[in-house]
């Protein structure tokens, strides 16, 4: 996977994304998409002010199969959400690199061509008319310099909080990857549940079949009746009604992930289901754990954190104003002049000409302008804490709500094991019984539909139970970064 374009967090050149090797026994690794380590949202906001994203939808190739981490892959290439994001932290690059050419001087060129005629004063001793008309024609290419030498830490403050504000950017960055390949994940495992219920229901609508044969074996028998067989028939049509409809629900499920990669929305995709993935089976960490992760590592509260240092930095900024500066300022050029009078003779000359000063500014009176720039930015602060403090919050909240989903999918799975266990055992006692004379056909009827029940039962289980693996990573801030999972797997003899 090549990272050269949107930057993610904690990215070596080769780490399991979307903790893939540990929900999918993946063997694929993935690379940062910006060469080298990006381990802070300093570094991704550093990464983003480099690259340039890629353009144009992805093209999905209709005879490959995919891995989850190849979509991830994808996603974050293609997506214009992560193409977006990329795009604001570029520009709040460019904006700390504005905010510090205010420590450079300003050094302007200027070429003066004139020609400047006027009336000069001279007793009328030297000159009759008691004036002389002078003509001036100039030349004079000039250099000049401005620079601001103290400010009380006006720049200082404006820089800062430029820079928190491209950190922030790039913490931004690293919580759109991250909900985006959540989203990627979660239609890849919607698919997943799509296809095997498709194969649950061809595996019911072979067992209604299987069914039907046997009362029609034992009308032609002459030991069940026509009724019996009718009824076995029904059932075997709206099997294959509902197995129709799966496929449907199927294909559906294949556009929504191809959307959702940033490819034109298409059924034309193929993926590597992992039937044989081993499961999570258990958590690594208490939910007190959990949540100081997410207090942590969450990059929404990163941001969040950066934007209250901007906001503070902005009302230092904001204080300075009322305090002087003191600036240099100086200029040298080349004059060229050649006057001529009509009355006597003026000499011309070029030579080097200059000026340098020190002054000192400081605004007295501005109608309020300061002040109100001042309490602006302090609201901001105040706005950005209590914006802090509903995330805090919603944090809490997300971490506590995907560790009480992931144990009971935890939960429902083991019951849903058992279900299907008992509910194959169920039928094959019933038909055995059925074909002997012992039960009706109703007994073996409804055993079938308990069986069809239990199969979609254990589908929904096993693909929850992954889902919400991946879900508790994304409420604690972990989903791609190389940090230890939460969840533990079995190995694939069944043991831990």
């Amino acid at each position: 996977m090549n990272w050269k374009k949107f930057p993610l967090i904690d990215y070596k050149p080769s780490f399991n994304v979307l903790i893939l090797s540990l929900l999918l026994a993946f063997s694929a690794r993935a690379v940062g998409q910006c060469a080298g380590k990006v381990s802070s949202p300093a570094a991704v906001a550093d990464c983003a002010a480099r690259e340039t994203p890629r353009e144009g939808s992805a093209i999905l190739d209709p005879a490959h199969t995919y891995t989850l981490a190849e979509l991830i892959d994808v996603a974050e290439h293609h997506n214009p959400g992560t193409r977006t994001i990329w795009e604001r932290a570029k520009q709040k690059a460019r904006e700390l690199g504005l905010a510090k050419s205010a420590y450079y001087p300003e050094l302007e060129g200027l070429a003066v061509f004139g020609d400047e005629r006027l009336i000069n004063p001279f007793p009328k001793p030297l000159a009759p008319r008691g004036y002389v008309m002078v003509e001036i024609p100039e030349v004079r290419p000039e250099v000049t310099l401005q620079y601001l030498i103290f400010d009380f830490g006006k720049r200082g403050s404006t820089v800062d909080s430029a820079r928190q504000e491209k950190f922030a950017a790039g913490a931004d960055v690293i919580q759109v990857n991250q909900a985006l390949a959540f989203r990627v994940a979660s239609a890849y495992y919607q698919l997943v549940t799509a296809q095997e219920r498709l194969q649950a229901a061809e595996d019911t609508l072979r067992t209604a079949q299987t069914t039907q044969d046997a009362a029609e074996n034992r009308l032609n028998n002459g030991l069940a009746t026509l009724p019996d067989v009718l009824n076995a028939r029904a059932e075997t049509a709206q099997d294959a009604f509902d197995e129709e409809s799966a496929d449907g629900d199927e294909k559906i499920a294949r556009v929504t992930l191809t959307e959702a990669v940033g490819a034109d929305p298409s059924p034309n995709i193929v993926i590597d289901g992992q039937r044989s993935a081993p499961l999570p089976e258990s958590l690594t960490m208490s939910i007190d754990a959990l949540i100081d992760r997410a207090m942590k590592d969450r990059p929404d509260l990163m941001a969040q954190t950066l934007r209250i240092r901007s906001a503070e930095a902005r009302i230092r900024a904001a204080k300075a104003e009322y305090k002087p500066q003191i600036v240099l300022s100086g200029s040298v050029a080349q004059t060229s002049v050649w006057p001529t009078a009509d009355f006597g003779q003026l000499g011309s000359a070029s030579e080097p000409t200059w000026s340098v000063e020190l002054g000192i500014r400081w605004r007295i009176f501005d109608g309020g302008v300061r002040k109100n720039e001042l309490l602006i930015a302090e609201s901001k602060r105040r706005e950005a804490q209590d914006e802090l403090t509903a995330i805090h919050d919603q944090t809490t909240r997300e971490v506590w709500t995907a560790y009480i989903a992931f144990r009971t999918a935890l939960r429902k799975h083991d019951a849903a094991v058992a279900l299907l266990e008992s509910a194959n055992a169920s039928y094959s006692s019933s038909l055995d019984a059925y074909k002997y004379g012992v039960k009706n056909l109703v007994d073996v009827v409804t055993a079938e539909k308990q069986l069809a029940q239990a199969r979609l039962s254990s589908v929904s289980a096993r693909s929850e139970l992954f889902l919400e693996a991946v879900n508790l990573e994304f409420a604690t801030g972990n989903l791609l970064r190389n940090q230890p999972p939460a969840t533990r797997l079995q190995s694939q003899d069944g043991h831990p």
